[in-house]
């Protein structure tokens, strides 16, 4: 049972991490010179947002591995392969991300949309990511359908995370919004479902334990 607990977890902060971060890029343009121009207006929103859309994919795999045991067979293999394979591409368009809006801070606004507009679309390995960040929600949700590890609403609000927008810089349209609305509304349940009833005692030990060691790679990443 206890094997479970990362994977419930993660089922449970995930998605309203990722649906948060949405909802912060509002209400600005999907495209990347909007979204330079927002961070030099509202860097510390926009740093929030993506910082929570990045911890959000980062902290999805738990939850998705826990699913795609839950499908089995051929759908859950494949498909939890390709979502994962999807997050890891999501993570490195995060760094990209990161540095663009460093550009702001440092040359400028205008400096840094045209640092940007010359080397957008520039070739990288992870581009082999592209179409399972798309497809590989569909994968899985026709095995989650399938199985019946979900609902079968719950299946279909899987699958709608294949409109979420990809590439680097990416704003917030309403397409980002149901996505993001429709991981919550097939996951987080499933999280209720599968997190175990510890004792009290038991919770609060590692609760602090949790604490104690998020703060510590907090500040031991500060010091990096």
């Amino acid at each position: 049972m206890r094997t479970l607990v990362p994977g419930a977890v993660s089922l449970l902060l995930a998605p309203p991490l990722l649906l948060a971060g949405v909802l912060l890029r509002l209400p600005h343009d999907l495209f990347f010179p909007a979204q330079l121009a927002a961070y030099e207006q509202s860097p510390s929103r926009i740093f929030a947002a993506y910082s929570c859309f990045l911890l959000g994919t980062v902290l999805l795999w738990p939850g998705i591995l826990l699913l795609a045991r839950r499908i089995g067979g051929g759908f859950g293999l494949w498909g939890g392969i390709l979502v994962i394979c999807g997050l890891i591409g999501r993570a490195f368009h995060a760094g990209i991300d990161h540095l663009a809006f460093q550009l702001v801070r440092v040359l400028g606004l205008d400096a840094a949309t045209q640092v940007v507009a010359d080397s957008y679309g520039a070739y990288h390995v992870m581009r082999v990511f592209t179409v399972p960040m798309i497809f590989g929600w569909v994968v899985l949700a026709i095995g989650a359908w399938r199985s019946r590890a979900l609902w079968r609403p719950g299946a279909v609000a899987l699958g709608l995370m294949a409109a979420m927008p990809v590439g680097v810089l990416k704003g917030t349209e309403w397409l980002s919004v149901v996505a993001a609305a429709g991981l919550c509304v097939a996951l987080v349940p499933l999280g209720f479902r599968e997190f175990p009833r510890p004792e009290p005692r038991v919770a609060l030990r590692w609760g602090l334990v949790g604490a104690a060691s998020v703060t510590a790679l907090y500040f031991l990443g500060q010091a990096g």
